[in-house]
């Protein structure tokens, strides 16, 4: 018997989830690096679509500006031939060499390119875990062209859940952790003071002395993918609700933010 349309999809979600499993466990440098993506999936795949929406990705000199493993950089590659990549991980740097022209071991404080060098600079969920991010922010601006554009994808201090997982003590705990970043600063810093959750005041603040104009600021949810592989029909009607609340007040409930900047 021929297998329905839905079927195959649950089918093949079954083999993603199983696939996801193999990567769950999270690698020593998580609590001070965050875990890059391993696999590409429906939230990598929106948020691409989100960065072209805003972005002229064509022919575009393009910086990822904490690259992990390369993982948008490849995701690029039909858009822009001059690709180029920072990390600070020297492992996560070689496994991402073949997605670019050039990769970089060094940390987004100190960028080692040239003033307005890049058309486009991306940044996804890195500023949060570095030493100093108004310096972070300030180097990102600073390698742009006159007219480029900057894309930040954070997180956001509202969302229920803090993914990056907290000390206690003494010990880093993995996982998420509910509510965490709804305790005052001095507990939730104590808790989680490896990573950083911004509020829309506090991001802005970042870029308020540097010369850039905000294009779009917007909270987005997640791709929520281990929940659709494990319940198929309840995932994707999740999805679609809280994709939905994207455009309500509902938004600022949203797992990240998500900034356009253009250089002035």
């Amino acid at each position: 018997m021929r297998e329905t349309q839905e079927e195959l999809f649950e089918t093949e979600y079954a083999q993603l989830y199983q696939h996801l499993c193999v990567h769950m466990s999270h690698s020593d440098k998580a609590a001070l690096r965050g875990e890059p993506g391993y696999v590409w999936r429906s939230g990598q795949d929106r948020r691409l679509q989100m960065i072209a929406a805003w972005v002229n990705l064509d022919g575009a000199r393009i910086l990822d500006n904490g690259c992990g493993l390369g993982t948008y950089l490849d995701a690029f590659a039909p858009y822009s031939r001059q690709r180029f990549g920072l990390e600070l991980e020297v492992d996560r740097a070689v496994k991402a060499l073949p997605t670019a022209n050039g990769i970089t071991q060094g940390v987004g404080e100190h960028l080692p390119f040239a003033t307005d060098s890049f058309d486009f600079v991306f940044s996804n969920e890195v500023i949060e875990h570095v030493d100093d991010d108004y310096l972070y922010a300030a180097e990102m601006v600073r390698v742009l062209r006159s007219g480029g554009h900057a894309l930040i994808f954070c997180p956001n201090r509202w969302y229920p859940v803090e993914q990056h997982g907290i000390f206690w003590r003494g010990t880093y705990k993995f996982g998420n952790i509910p509510l965490v970043n709804y305790l005052p600063d001095p507990l939730r810093n104590y808790l989680a003071p490896h990573v950083r959750a911004y509020t829309k005041r506090s991001l802005l603040e970042l870029f308020v002395d540097l010369p850039v104009r905000v294009v779009h600021h917007g909270r987005i949810f997640g791709g929520y993918d281990n929940i659709e592989a494990r319940w198929p029909r309840f995932g994707r009607r999740f999805k679609k609700a809280l994709y939905a609340a994207e455009k309500t007040h509902l938004s600022v409930l949203g797992l990240s933010h998500l900034l356009v900047l253009e250089k002035v």
